[in-house]
């Protein structure tokens, strides 16, 4: 696990702040370490006999479950693997295609990364060979229409669930850029051969197209409007969370919380600077739209999977405190951490009341859970 979390940190400090006192998080942490071995426990339940999870059987069910399992506070690496894991890693790993992706009905990118994420919390030197042909398809799959080596298309540098050349979105590049980043490590040594890398300039201007920041976004529907400056919206010309009539006589398309903390953390993980213009956009929209309660401008909708990468994305930002509009200043690890205890069902796991993008499957929505506590205990200093 402190592997893993090492690179979740990105190599970033820790904030000082934290450093300073924390022990503040003592108690919390405790209970979140329950917290995530009643819903481990939970998850070893629900695991089929051939080793998948959930009867559809896409590979990133499987792959959150297995990440979480991995991540547990209470596993020792240098013991061998509990049952549970080893028949998990063994179906995840049978997946794999002779193109390198590993799915099974499609939803490629999607499955694929996560799975990549996976193979990574599990700490063995085996699956090194899976992850870099792994790697490539999900470097296969960044778009580059039109003129080639030329962002002239606004798909371009953006990654979709890889089915279809239909579209791309923030959602499957922040996963595909997420799985390059923690995964390049494995190729610098050359022991796997030489292997192209993500065009991360052309990845860059992607998620700069789909931020409301006029300065650095080219589209038309860009907005520096009060209400949505800073944040992310889904993909090219669209947003989850709808539209908004400015007085120009523009529309604006909608920023959100799942998207923003999802753009911000495929800024860190393109190396971005702290002091990066859209960088601090997204931090100051995040601030201002802070809440734990749901996922800004959705509501429940996507809840869970907002909470995980509000997790990741303040962590590896180095974020202790985040800076509100009214400037006080949000104990998010501490606030994030209470809510979802207070969440979790009687018998370990958690579900989304709103179903939307799968979130009434207490198997994904536990596995979202358990990762988000893993990475807040994770954040705290010892």
């Amino acid at each position: 696990m402190k592997l893993y979390a090492t690179l979740l940190l990105l190599l970033s400090p820790l904030s000082q702040a934290a450093e300073k006192n924390p022990q503040r998080y003592e108690s919390l942490k405790q209970e979140m370490v329950q917290a995530i071995s009643r819903g481990n426990t939970w998850l070893k339940s629900q695991q089929k006999p051939e080793g998948f999870w959930d009867d559809n059987g896409l590979p990133a069910f499987s792959a959150l479950a297995l990440t979480a399992l991995s991540r547990d506070p209470s596993l020792d690496p240098k013991a061998p693997f509990p049952e549970s894991l080893e028949k998990g890693f063994s179906w995840l790993l049978a997946q794999q295609k002779d193109d390198g992706g590993i799915y099974n009905r499609g939803l490629s990118v999607y499955n694929t990364a996560t799975s990549v994420t996976a193979l990574l919390a599990a700490q063995r030197e085996g699956y090194e060979t899976a992850i870099v042909k792994a790697r490539k398809h999900l470097i296969d799959n960044q778009w580059d229409i039109d003129k080639k080596k030329e962002t002239d298309n606004i798909n371009d540098g953006g990654v979709g669930y890889g089915s279809h050349k239909e579209h791309t979105d923030m959602s499957n590049t922040y996963l595909a850029i997420e799985a390059l980043a923690l995964s390049k490590k494995i190729i610098e040594d050359g022991k796997h051969g030489s292997q192209p890398d993500l065009d991360w300039d052309a990845a860059v201007t992607f998620l700069s197209r789909n931020q409301n920041l006029e300065a650095s976004n080219d589209q038309p529907w860009a907005s520096n409007d009060a209400k949505n400056k800073g944040g992310f919206i889904y993909g090219p010309e669209e947003s989850k969370a709808g539209e908004d009539k400015l007085p120009d006589g523009r529309t604006a398309l909608r920023s959100y919380g799942s998207m923003s903390y999802a753009g911000l953390l495929s800024f860190i993980y393109a190396k971005l600077s702290a002091n990066d213009p859209r960088v601090l956009a997204v931090k100051e929209w995040l601030g201002k739209n802070y809440s734990v309660t749901e996922n800004p401008n959705m509501g429940s909708q996507g809840l869970y999977y907002y909470y995980q990468t509000m997790s990741k994305a303040l962590t590896a930002a180095n974020v202790d405190t985040l800076l509100l509009e009214n400037g006080k200043q949000a104990d998010w690890r501490k606030e994030l951490g209470e809510k979802l205890l207070s969440t979790q069902r009687e018998d370990g796991s958690w579900i989304n009341s709103n179903g939307r993008w799968m979130e009434s499957n207490p198997i994904l929505v536990t596995a979202y859970t358990v990762l988000s506590l893993e990475q807040i205990c994770a954040s705290i200093p010892e």
